[in-house]
């Protein structure tokens, strides 16, 4: 249904440029990125981003907090990418969990601590168990596609100079990005929620995400994130919205409010209660197995800020 309605897009923009030779180009083109994004899209999201794949030698910590919640979701291990980037933030992608791929900022793993950062990437893993990475990642591509044809369809509307078409051609403009915009929005505010009670139940402490939401999003709002200003189509499949607010798009945000997101998650843990709670946490295992921590470099410390402390 989604990308039903994203094919529709292209091909109303199409039909603005060109008319019925114009809509039917955009047909055979939305087909063609569809089938091009299926297998591509989540390699061209994570360059958008500059990501970086890591290994367990070059980030043991971040890497075996990834591999620990993979372990107890019941996924492959996912590709670790990471992000040089001040804004903690973090992103899931891949066509399915079999080719899934987590990417975290460096300001994430800075500022955050090992509990927070725990209940981040279980969020993520949560996305990819969900399977809503293929259509997140094939959305921000065919968003990104419309908004960029919609800024051409004025100056290459073909001999369509009367005032219907140029009429028709300003209303592609307009509203074809807007409708791509709601589309968004829309799969990316009932997935989160979902994705934050998966995550939860994956680290078994829906506080840790809560506590890692809260400072995100203080933290986003002061620090911009260059590469998504860039490529806003990409926003959605951020944890946090990494937008800062300054361009237009800020005025449609692709996120439930980050205060809803929370008081789900406090309500959650008050009916999981400390009896009912899962035997074995990422944190709990990490106890009783130094071996195991994602910590590495110094297991006994319990107050380390991040994965680089």
């Amino acid at each position: 249904m989604l990308l039903a309605v994203m094919t529709a897009l292209f091909m109303a923009i199409g039909y603005a440029i060109g008319g019925n030779t114009g809509m039917l180009i955009a047909l055979v083109a939305a087909a063609a990125m569809n089938m091009f994004s299926y297998w591509n899209a989540d390699k061209m999201v994570l360059k958008m981003h500059h990501a970086v794949e890591v290994t367990e030698q070059s980030a043991p910590e971040y890497y075996g907090i990834v591999r620990q919640l993979a372990q107890r979701a019941e996924l492959p291990m996912p590709k670790v990418y990471l992000i040089k980037n001040q804004q903690p933030n973090a992103f899931a992608t891949g066509r399915n969990p079999e080719n899934a791929a987590v990417a975290a900022t460096t300001g994430l793993l800075e500022r955050l601590s090992h509990e927070e950062v725990a209940g981040v990437m279980a969020h993520e893993l949560a996305h990819v168990k969900h399977r809503d990475t293929l259509t997140m990642t094939i959305t921000a591509t065919l968003a990104g596609a419309i908004s960029m044809l919609a800024n051409f369809a004025f100056f290459f509307r073909g001999g369509r100079r009367d005032g219907a078409g140029i009429i028709g051609t300003l209303a592609a403009m307009i509203l074809a990005p807007l409708a791509a915009m709601i589309v968004q929005m829309a799969i990316s505010r009932t997935r989160e929620y979902s994705a934050d009670r998966g995550g939860a139940e994956i680290c078994g402490h829906p506080l840790w995400l809560a506590s890692a939401l809260g400072k995100i999003a203080s933290s986003a709002n002061h620090v911009i994130n260059e590469d998504a200003e860039r490529n806003p189509a990409t926003a959605h499949m951020f944890i946090i919205n990494p937008l800062s607010g300054l361009r237009m798009d800020g005025l449609f945000s692709t996120h439930p409010p980050t205060e809803k997101r929370i008081e789900a998650l406090r309500a959650m843990e008050a009916g999981i209660g400390q009896n009912n709670r899962p035997a074995a946490s990422v944190r709990d295992r990490d106890a009783r197995s130094h071996d195991n921590t994602p910590w590495g470099r110094n297991p006994g410390k319990r107050n380390q800020k991040g994965p680089w402390s």
